[in-house]
């Protein structure tokens, strides 16, 4: 199974308009998931066009996209827990955003957490889980790079990578 995975795409008014890049990637994914941010649900309706999605709601997304989706949940695939959070809430206001977003699943049984919020990329395992933020489709930041990330599962096997690219058109 190979999971579309992508966060902060920050479109709104009007200039909804995922790039082609990851439209074209995401036609191949049997399931997408956001984490946050989406700050429209028209980047949903564009998602939905192409895989079923899930996610969770970032700091910029407003009340109708939170009610939808909630702020933190686990979803399962294959039998694969995968713990889903933005990576804003304040747990302490020393730890990076992977570390927040870890402690947000202490004492939950999960195989993954996938993160957005500091729009930069993150793969790296922790005591067994993995933690992964695909970064940022549209609002690369400090990065070099656009970027969104493919997740696979493969007979209870869990791996990530990013898809990285320079042009958001």
């Amino acid at each position: 199974m190979i999971i579309g995975i992508v966060s902060d795409t920050h479109l709104r008014g009007g200039k909804v308009k995922l790039p082609d890049k990851l439209t074209e990637a995401f036609k191949e994914v049997d399931y997408i998931l956001h984490l946050g941010d989406w700050t429209s649900l028209e980047v949903y309706d564009q998602l939905a066009a192409l895989a079923p999605v899930d996610g969770i709601a970032g700091n910029n997304d407003g009340y109708e996209i939170i009610e939808r989706f909630g702020e933190k949940k686990i979803v399962s695939f294959e039998g694969v827990r995968i713990g889903l959070v933005h990576g804003h809430e304040p747990y302490s206001s020393r730890l990076a955003t992977p570390q927040k977003a870890r402690k947000a699943f202490e004492g939950d049984s999960v195989s993954c957490v996938l993160f957005g919020h500091s729009h930069q990329p993150y793969l790296q395992k922790e005591d067994g889980v993995l933690l992964f933020n695909p970064g940022s489709p549209t609002d690369k930041r400090r990065e070099k790079q656009y970027s969104f990330g493919l997740l696979e599962i493969d007979q209870g096997q869990i791996s990530a990578r990013h898809v990285f690219y320079a042009d958001k058109s």
